[in-house]
């Protein structure tokens, strides 16, 4: 019974660590008093973990709020029945934490934060020592970094090109530069060969969905011009996929 109880209340802290880290950070890229997901109000700190009610807009959490916590304790059980065999149930726990508040950010703010990507560059560069070793760990970070810092590129340029082509001008981007630094990071844990498949997935993903994504959305006769997906999530799910599943 005891576990059980320990492994819920290290899933109710995850939660609760990325739900105040994708509150606080995106608005004031410090480590601030709680503040509400919904407007951005200042909270008492007991909400970090248990959502009060917010003073300002009287709202007691966001889908979001209640879901990450949903999520942290179900990560969090399923990591302590199967744990990854290169991670273990602590460090496994600790990378969704980091993975799933890239995640949020991405996904709400269409950001990926250069301080959370440094940090997460310092804790893959001594998990992929640990695993891989030094030659391989910095071999796939470069790589994956690289890479994507080409996408980039390639980005920036098509829609420049494609700007003058229509006659618009667009500030919109295919790739930010936050997604070239967390190729990197992953690059660094899942060091080289590895780093190759989890390029290769997450490309195969993003394209995917976002066929999928304009399809539905000319369908429905809201295409626009430029519109892109976060990147993010697709390559945290392919870190995953290689880390925890295979």
């Amino acid at each position: 019974m005891l576990p059980l109880l320990w492994v819920t209340i290290l899933g109710w802290s995850s939660g609760a660590i990325v739900n105040y880290l994708a509150d606080v950070l995106p608005r004031t890229r410090t480590f601030s008093s709680p503040v509400c997901g919904r407007c951005g109000s200042e909270k008492s700190w007991v909400s970090l973990f248990w959502p009060t009610k917010c003073d300002q807009c009287q709202r007691r959490g966001t889908i979001r709020t209640w879901g990450v916590f949903v999520a942290g304790v179900g990560a969090s059980f399923v990591l302590w029945f199967f744990p990854p065999d290169r991670l273990g149930y602590y460090l496994g726990l600790m990378w969704l934490v980091y993975f799933g508040l890239v995640v949020v950010i991405d996904l709400e703010w269409r950001l990926i934060l250069h301080p959370v990507s440094l940090v997460g560059g310092v804790m893959a560069l001594v998990q992929g020592i640990f695993l891989h070793g030094w030659g391989k760990t910095l071999l796939g970070g470069g790589f994956g970094f690289l890479v994507m810092l080409v996408f980039y590129l390639l980005g920036m340029l098509f829609i420049k090109g494609f700007s003058r082509i229509r006659g618009e001008e667009s500030d919109q981007v295919a790739l930010g530069f936050g997604d070239v630094n967390l190729a990197g990071v992953i690059g660094l844990l899942l060091g080289w060969p590895g780093v190759v498949a989890g390029l290769i997935i997450a490309i195969l993903l993003g394209g995917i969905v976002s066929g999928l994504y304009l399809l539905v959305k000319i369908i429905n006769g809201q295409y626009t011009a430029f519109e892109a997906l976060p990147y993010g999530p697709f390559l945290v799910l392919s870190a995953v996929y290689l880390l925890y599943i295979t």
